[in-house]
C-alpha cells in the first residue's frame, strides 16, 4: 500500500485504552549504562475528554494533537519520503541549563519495519547536526526515528552523541 503523505494525527485518531510500551537503553562507548528501562504511554478518558498518561504527567490529548505550524519541528507534517527540513529546538532542562538542538532532517524511506511489537509501515527519518548547552557542552548528533503512522508515534529511535549511544524500541502496542 503506497502512501503519498501522512498528515499529523488528530484527536479522532486516538481511542481510550490505547497503550504503547518502549524499552530503552543508553550506553557510553566505555560501557557505562546511563539509561535502562521502560517507558509507557496510555490514552485514558475523564468526563469524556481524552488524556495521554506518561510516567510523570497526564496531558490533555487536545494539547498533543494541536496542529504544528513550525517548519523546524521534529516532525514536519505532512510526512513524505524524500522530504528534507531543518529541525530546531531550544530547551531548558530541569536543572535550568539552556540548550539547543539543530539538525538537518530527511525522510529516507517508507517501508515495513519490524520491532518487538510487530511489523508496521514506517518512515525512517535521519537527523544529523549538533546539540549544545549553556554549560559549554557541544556534541555532534545523529538520530534516526522510525515513525509508524498507524500507531501515531515512533516505533524505534537511535541517538548518537559523541561517546553516547541511546536506543528505544516499541515492545508492545494495544488498542
Amino acid at each position: 500500500m503506497a502512501v503519498d503523505a501522512t498528515q499529523q494525527p488528530t484527536l479522532a485518531n486516538y481511542k481510550e485504552g490505547e497503550k504503547w510500551v518502549w524499552k530503552y537503553k543508553g550506553v557510553t562507548t566505555k560501557g557505562e549504562v546511563r539509561a535502562d528501562g521502560k517507558d509507557t504511554k496510555e490514552i485514558t478518558s475523564k468526563n469524556g475528554e481524552l488524556f495521554m498518561v506518561t510516567a510523570s504527567e497526564t496531558i490533555p490529548l487536545a494539547e498533543i494533537v494541536k496542529p504544528v505550524k513550525s517548519n523546524t519541528s521534529r516532525y514536519n507534517w505532512p510526512l513524505q519520503a524524500g522530504k528534507k527540513w531543518t529541525f530546531e529546538e531550544h530547551w531548558t532542562s530541569e536543572d535550568g541549563t539552556k540548550g539547543s538542538t539543530i539538525q538537518d532532517a530527511e525522510i529516507v524511506s517508507f517501508k515495513p519495519e519490524k520491532v518487538e511489537a510487530g511489523t508496521f509501515m514506517a518512515y525512517t527519518i535521519e537527523y544529523k547536526g549538533k546539540i549544545s548547552n549553556s554549560r559549554g557542552y557541544s556534541a555532534a548528533t545523529e538520530d534516526i526515528h522510525v515513525y509508524a503512522p498507524e500507531l501515531k508515534t515512533f516505533i524505534k529511535l537511535t541517538q548518537k552523541q559523541d561517546d553516547y549511544f541511546y536506543t528505544e524500541e516499541l515492545i508492545k502496542y494495544s488498542k
